[in-house]
């Protein structure tokens, strides 16, 4: 696991050490993510930079940027190819060499070879960047799923990429203009989606998509999709057997490592069924990890222990308590723009714990997006069934007003009201305003100044309803699927587990997000993946044997955190200060008399606006460490 930079030389020879310097600087803001090795290469045209994070062939041959054998390319890699041993082989019996034994020889060799088409053989998680020196155009790509991060920056002639944004801002052309719609939509989301981020002229190489620049035009394509259209008519059973058999052999790929490996257990469904079958293929006790909270409502760690003395691991645990307070300024600098799912910080404790263990973490995530295991699409299934009951016109005529009047009333009539506001829209504004964290009313209430006019017209909705509609399944849920599986995956989930592993410089692996696992399930009917109220049917139903029944069946608490609790005490006084100081950052961007009245609120004992509070915090930290900076 690596961190990668570059940008396109404009002018070139004069500036030569100036260039060098800007390389490695950007190297040296991303070193958490290779800490073992780091180097850069410029030509005339380029300069590129590379961390590394040894994992296959730990020699020195291994370092990068690598040059081809033919002299005519150069990469600078972030990633895992599993399947490059097979590869490898292959390329063999076509008379090809290698000097190494690295993953990276045989991605050069194939892009060589075949161009951009050689993403269709490789099964990994990446981003890429390989360099043509005979026409000078710079190729980047990005994993399927969009496990590895790759942004890139493109203004006034200039062009630079970088693993996260940090490595870019060392540049000095890097402008760090604000994106106000970017601002609406963390609001809305927790996160950023792509293409967009926090500034305006950068962005995020989606998932699935390469980029090829020549200098004086950039143009993307996207090479693959996860497709619903062709639902398979196998038996439950077998369907639950070939399901078994598949991630069975994506673990086994993602145990190839030169260093020691472990695994993220939580005790759920999904870290078990990879524990299990990692210990199955492994000689020794395989090492897991676990956080715990003191809060016994999002504890889960007596499950972890249960399912580590089921398989004999080498087990370990931390629990979070004044360590948030402590450490969360730190941790939320990781993240380059603003960030506000809670969960990212018990992930970098247990990244920290894994990383005193191990190099490499095997982990449970794409488990609920692939097979409907969050409690949102129970309720949002709920909801589509309601909003077919009633006539679109009555829907639209006589729902929204009652919302209204529900808005205004406690407890029962609030949720009432909510409902019928969802119910009175089409499915696909209603799978937003389900998931929507910071409602326009809120937003009109608070936001002020050049923020309130620059988003006063600006619906971030539109991102998910255009998902919605591209889907190409016949069902809402399969819908809904594709839409998480193509923004809140990789926008939220991904983007967490990348930086907080990367910043204790730990790489993890996720073998449900094996890209054909995502595939298959893709063509399992939505009726077995949420089976009536029963979440994740079908994976459940896959590992039955293995598993045990309060495993299986016990209710998902997810990776949540006591957030209410932290706000009254732990975090009680960050949050005052940023919520009531004079000069809080906030005040730039916020009525601060309306964030005050959510906060005394809360205190009192009402957390209606828990997430929202804290999507404000989180977002005060951001101003705080990058604005100022």
């Amino acid at each position: 696991m690596c961190g990668i930079a570059g940008f396109l030389r404009t002018p070139v020879t004069p500036q030569r050490e100036a260039h060098q310097a800007w390389a490695e600087a950007m190297g040296q803001a991303i070193i958490h993510r290779g800490p073992d090795a780091g180097d850069t290469w410029l030509d005339d045209h380029i300069a590129l930079s590379h961390r590394r994070l040894s994992i296959l062939d730990l020699s020195e041959a291994g370092n990068q940027p690598m040059v081809s054998a033919s002299g005519r390319y150069v990469i600078a890699f972030n990633g895992e190819i599993y399947n490059y041993q097979a590869l490898k082989a292959d390329l063999e019996q076509q008379g090809q060499t290698f000097r190494t034994r690295t993953d990276t020889e045989v991605l050069l060799t194939l892009y060589e070879l075949h161009g951009p088409d050689c993403l269709a053989f490789l099964n990994g998680m990446f981003a890429i960047a390989i360099w043509d020196r005979q026409t000078h155009q710079l190729f980047l790509a990005r994993d399927r799923l969009g496990k590895k991060p790759l942004y890139y920056y493109e203004c006034d002639g200039q062009f630079a990429f970088a693993s996260e944004i940090k490595a870019l801002l060392p540049a000095p052309f890097v402008r760090k203009d604000i994106r106000h719609d970017a601002i609406r939509d963390y609001f809305a989301y927790q996160y950023i989606p792509d293409p967009k981020t926090i500034y305006r002229h950068v962005y995020k190489l989606p998932p699935g998509f390469w980029m090829l620049i020549d200098g004086s035009r950039a143009k993307q394509s996207r090479y693959w999709d996860v497709s619903f259209a062709d639902q398979s008519s196998r038996s439950e059973t077998e369907l639950a057997e070939g399901l078994h058999e598949l991630i069975d052999d994506a673990v086994r790929l993602r145990m190839v490592s030169d260093v020691p490996l472990g695994a993220f257990l939580s005790g759920g469904v999904d870290s078990s069924a990879v524990v299990g079958l990692m210990a199955g293929h492994s000689d020794r006790p395989v090492t897991t990890c676990s956080i715990g909270f003191d809060s016994s409502r999002f504890d889960e760690v007596q499950w972890a222990r249960q399912v580590a003395e089921q398989f004999g691991t080498d087990h370990h645990e931390f629990t979070v308590r004044e360590n948030v307070a402590d450490s969360l300024e730190d941790i939320a600098r990781y993240f380059d723009e603003p960030f506000a799912d809670p969960s990212f910080v018990p992930t970098y404790f247990v990244s920290q714990l894994a990383r005193q263990k191990v190099t490499v973490a095997l982990a449970g995530d794409g488990g609920d997006e692939n097979f409907a295991g969050y409690s949102k699409y129970n309720t949002d299934q709920t909801e589509n069934r309601l909003r077919s009951l009633f006539p679109g016109p009555l829907r639209r005529a006589l729902f929204p007003a009652l919302a209204r009047m529900g808005s205004g009333l406690p407890g029962p009539f609030r949720k009432a009201g909510s409902l019928l506001d969802t119910l009175s829209v089409e499915a696909d504004e209603g799978f937003y305003r389900t998931n929507c964290f910071f409602r326009p009313a809120l937003w009109d209430e608070l936001a002020i100044g050049e923020l309130e006019r620059e988003t006063r017209s600006y619906d971030p909705g539109e991102q998910t309803r255009e998902l919605y509609r591209r889907a190409d399944a016949g069902d809402h849920l399969s819908r809904i699927l594709y839409t998480d599986i193509k923004s809140y995956l990789p926008g939220d989930i991904l983007v967490k587990v990348d930086r907080m592993s990367m910043a204790n410089s730990l790489e993890t692996r996720a073998p449900l997000l094996d890209y054909r696992v995502v595939e298959y399930a893709a063509s399992i009917p939505s009726a077995l993946k949420l089976c009536g109220t029963e979440k994740k049917h079908i994976l459940k139903k896959a590992f039955d044997r293995m598993l045990t029944e309060d495993i299986l069946y016990r209710k998902k608490m997810g990776f949540s955190v006591p957030l209410a609790q932290w706000l009254c005490q732990e975090l009680k006084p960050l949050a005052a200060r940023m919520f009531t100081a004079t000069d809080s950052v906030l005040a730039n961007w916020f009525d601060m008399g309306g964030i005050q009245r959510l906060w005394q609120s809360h205190l009192g004992g009402n957390y209606r606006y828990t997430q929202e509070l804290w999507s404000l915090l989180s977002f005060g930290l951001w101003c705080q460490q990058w604005m100022e900076s």
